[in-house]
């Protein structure tokens, strides 16, 4: 088997090379998104507590 065949994939080579190609991507962009939400929550946590001990007082 030649280096031309093993990228081709059989004629595959679009959908295969295309798969690898957007799991790659969402396995960038997953844990970028999950900072970005866990950064949201920890405002949102940190404004609620604010706003509670202005209440306390």
């Amino acid at each position: 088997m030649s280096v031309a065949e093993f990228f081709d994939m059989g004629g595959y080579a679009l959908y295969v090379w295309g798969s690898f190609g957007v799991s790659a991507l969402l396995m960038v962009l997953e844990p970028i998104m999950l900072r970005s939400h866990r950064r949201a929550v920890l405002q949102r946590i940190a404004r609620i507590i604010r706003i509670k001990a202005g209440e306390k007082v």
